[in-house]
């Protein structure tokens, strides 16, 4: 793996120099855009909007449009910005990890001490699981301010990058449901129905099934076999009795461990 960031965690007077790596990698096909006349490749060429002519990616800048010309910056003006941030993943306080919302999950990262921090690494990562808390740290990656935690697992300190509030879309234009009543029969069968369906949680157990079978498909496809695919009727509308289908469901989950 290759680093995409180098810098160091800064915790009080401490500076634990770390490399981060991607945590993630896609498990989806590669696909190639292709000409449906001769399975030609398609490229993508960046060109100069006056001149027509592709431009090097060594020759590209990027800039901000003031007025009607741009300003453009270089390496050195997005760290002047803020030069600390962009070497350093400070950490700003310590919280339950389960304070923090799903919604604000974005990327995972791994961090891999410098050869001169294992122990300072080890000693931030043990005191983490010891104590049941993460890291609320802030940083710079690619010329973007972020926010994330850090939190132990394993052997590894992850970075999580987490959202902004202001990156949270609001949902007040949706059409929403008012909330159920709590003590209503529906609600006592659909509990019932989450606990008989409940299970303790293995991530093991999950694959990536459609891609598995795209690619099945790819290879007989390959061979010359006609693919036929399944037909499924989506149901737009059940029936408005909830009670007769909680009841149906919880019978239909007895009969299959039956």
């Amino acid at each position: 793996m290759r680093p995409i960031w180098t810098g160091s965690i800064s915790f009080g007077l401490i500076n634990i120099p770390v490399k981060i790596f991607s945590a993630v990698q896609e498990s989806s096909l590669d696909l190639d855009m292709l000409d449906n006349k001769d399975h030609a490749n398609i490229k993508y060429k960046k060109v100069n909007e006056n001149t027509g002519k592709e431009v090097a990616f060594a020759d590209i800048v990027k800039g901000y449009k003031v007025d009607d010309s741009y300003v453009v910056l270089e390496d050195a003006d997005f760290e002047a910005a803020d030069a600390e941030k962009t070497k350093t993943i400070e950490i700003i306080n310590f919280t339950s990890e389960k304070e923090i919302d799903s919604i604000y999950y974005e990327q995972p990262y791994y961090l891999e001490p410098d050869k001169s921090a294992q122990k300072a690494y080890a000693l931030l990562r043990d005191a983490l699981q010891a104590a049941g808390k993460v890291g609320v740290t802030s940083f710079v990656l690619r010329n973007k301010e972020g926010l994330a935690i850090l939190k132990p697992y394993g052997k590894l300190i992850v970075l999580n990058r987490i959202r902004f509030t202001e990156e949270i879309r609001e949902s007040s234009e949706l059409n929403l449901p008012p909330i159920s009543d709590s003590k209503s029969k529906e609600m006592e069968m659909a509990n019932k129905l989450i606990e008989q369906l409940t299970e303790k949680f293995d991530i093991t157990r999950y694959k990536d099934t459609y891609t598995e079978k795209l690619l099945q498909i790819i290879k007989e496809k390959a061979k010359g076999k006609k693919i036929t695919p399944h037909k499924m009727k989506v149901v737009h509308k059940q029936s408005e009795n909830l009670m007769e289908m909680l009841k149906a469901s919880l019978e239909a989950k007895k009969t299959k461990v039956g």
